[in-house]
């Protein structure tokens, strides 16, 4: 399909308020993340295909998120396109915004316009601008990214209601869409919500042995064993958009996961009894990993 808003530019929704809103402070706050985050050769020896990263407040989780951007930084891609949840807009399927560029304190991102046209001829993908307007689970992915490849193009999506039909449809539009094209995925979520650090790191578990063992199926069931309501407190908010990611990076030939880092608020605020916890992970195909 065609695009038909290229010449239009996405405004920063959550810069000023989940972090900084000048070019100066923002890329010393990614640099002060990324200088004490491991380098590539120290954790991960292969072809980075995709990474979980979190989408919290810069300064809650920014640190868990270096750790996910420091494993790509050596590898060339042409492409990023990152998948994350809803939090502002009910609606089924998946939303992409074919805005031109994506502004950021540090500059703008452009979309990639073929694509995104790939993805959206998908049944399960369409152009919502709407969506995406205050939405922050991408958002705060892409400081990240223009610091570190800001040459490189993205897609965007969103998913609506997280269902299984939904997230395994993303999944093959996915495959479809990049078996040809050297793209990095990046799912966005945060983990359990506003439950005690030890009880999150208890939920988190299985979901960390999903990754490591690169099982999709392992991580929705998980989401499945709670209502639909209570999946984004009690597993994760961005459980679809994890395992779709996690699906087409096998099925594009990644062999193994990773669990780059795990953390939560608390390690930042102080306050143990209520945390959100962050997870940064990739999946490739790697010769050493960490165990995270």
């Amino acid at each position: 399909m065609p695009l038909t808003r290229p010449a239009e530019s996405r405004p920063a929704a959550v810069a000023g308020t989940w972090y900084p809103a000048t070019a100066g402070a923002l890329a010393r706050e990614l640099d002060g993340y990324l200088a004490s985050t491991p380098t590539p050769a120290a954790t991960l020896d292969g072809a980075v295909m995709a990474i979980v990263a979190p989408h919290a407040g810069l300064m809650y989780s920014g640190q868990v998120a270096a750790h996910a951007y420091a494993a790509v930084t050596a590898v060339e891609f042409d492409v990023v396109v990152l998948v994350g949840p809803s939090h502002f807009v009910g609606f089924d399927g998946v939303a992409l915004d074919d805005r031109g560029t994506f502004e950021t304190p540090l500059g703008p991102l452009r979309l990639e316009p073929a694509c995104a046209a790939d993805l959206a001829s998908s049944a399960v993908v369409e152009v919502n601008r709407d969506a995406h307007q205050r939405e922050h689970s991408l958002e705060m992915q892409f400081p990240f990214l223009k610091h570190l490849m800001p040459e490189v193009p993205i897609v965007p999506l969103v998913m609506g209601f997280q269902t299984g039909p939904t997230t395994a449809a993303l999944a093959d539009a996915l495959v479809a869409s990049l078996a040809e094209r050297r793209a990095l995925l990046v799912a966005s979520t945060d983990l359990a919500h506003y439950v005690d650090a030890a009880r999150a790191e208890a939920l988190a578990a299985p979901l960390l042995e999903a990754v490591r063992s690169l099982d999709p199926a392992a991580w929705g069931a998980e989401l499945e064993r709670y209502p639909e309501t209570d999946r984004g407190r009690f597993v994760a908010c961005g459980g679809g958009p994890a395992v779709a990611v996690m699906d087409a990076a096998r099925r594009l030939g990644a062999t193994d996961g990773a669990v780059l880092r795990y953390g939560d608020s608390g390690d930042v605020s102080g306050d143990k009894d209520s945390v959100v916890a962050y997870l940064a992970a990739a999946f490739g195909r790697f010769s050493k990993t960490v165990a995270g």
